[in-house]
């Protein structure tokens, strides 16, 4: 990859973010690189120009996440639609989805430099609130819509369509709420309410229930072709859509959500020798037998 102009989106809080941002200083000043960063942390790379809220086409030819999960999530929101490689390093607590810890940044952006690298292609979903038949501007989601219940703690009910045009009512329960994400965010929300894991080249979307109040609704897969509209059928209970965890809209009596595979493409830069299931095993503890005292 010949990288001319890095985006770095971050939050000041993170502790180390100054002295892993030094490292992206020092790379750029010995490969003459120009910089864009977002306002919160501008101060911390002298030089920098401002990153625009919706980076245009060609604009970056890298974007560095500096944080957690929810760091790369926004950040890959910000150039989804034009494709910019994401490379996240990991501030934060788990991090599942960042590639790299600061110290071993400056030695990933040489191999990065050096065309040492791989990228996984994770799909998105367009999110779109229909009301009074209208639909209103999608959303874009790298790891899921959560449809879920805010105020008092009363269950809903809610009614699940499969197809466009001719959509099949597939199911009708009562929940908290329901998760539908990509592979990609099958190791997030949906995992905590006991959603499969998926290996995120398996094209999928994953309608997982959150508390269902019956043994007989479990997660389910379906393909990523798939359109899937939930409907809320409890007329005065309070709705909202989160995306991301991180934006979302409250939910009208009456309205629609529709999720459907979105045309935006996130490539995640991965590093040679990492793989998703030595990340399992890393993060998550995943498939490890107890060792005997």
């Amino acid at each position: 990859m010949r990288l001319r102009r890095v985006g770095v989106v971050g939050h000041a809080g993170y502790a180390g973010l100054e002295t892993a941002l030094s490292a992206v200083r020092e790379f750029a000043d010995t490969h003459r690189l120009e910089i864009a960063a977002e306002e919160g942390i501008r101060d911390l790379l002298p030089g920098a120009h401002p990153l625009r809220e919706e980076a245009g086409e060609g604009e970056l030819d890298l974007l560095l996440t500096f944080g957690g999960d929810g760091t790369l999530l926004r950040g890959a929101r910000l150039v989804a639609r034009e494709g910019t490689p994401v490379l996240g390093v990991n501030l934060g607590y788990l991090g599942f989805l960042t590639s790299v810890a600061p110290e071993e940044l400056g030695a990933a952006l040489e191999r990065i430099g050096a065309g040492d690298y791989l990228l996984d292609r994770r799909f998105t979903l367009d999110v779109s609130v229909i009301h009074d038949g209208v639909p209103g501007t999608p959303y874009l989601a790298l790891n899921d819509a959560v449809l879920h219940k805010g105020g008092f703690a009363r269950v809903i009910r809610l009614a699940i369509y499969m197809g466009d045009d001719e959509a099949e009512a597939v199911a009708t329960y009562s929940a908290d709420g329901i998760i539908l994400s990509t592979p990609t965010g099958s190791t997030a929300y949906s995992l905590s309410a006991g959603g499969p894991i998926v290996v995120p080249t398996v094209e999928c979307i994953l309608a997982t229930p959150i508390s269902p109040h019956t043994l007989a609704v479990r997660p389910l897969v379906v393909p990523a072709s798939t359109t899937i509209s939930v409907e809320v059928l409890s007329p005065s209970e309070e709705m909202i859509l989160t995306i991301d965890g991180q934006e979302g809209a409250a939910l009208q009596p009456g309205d629609m959500v529709r999720v459907q595979r979105g045309e935006a493409v996130v490539p995640l830069v991965r590093l040679r020798g990492q793989t998703f299931f030595s990340t399992l095993r890393r993060k998550l503890h995943w498939g490890g037998e107890r060792q005997p005292k």
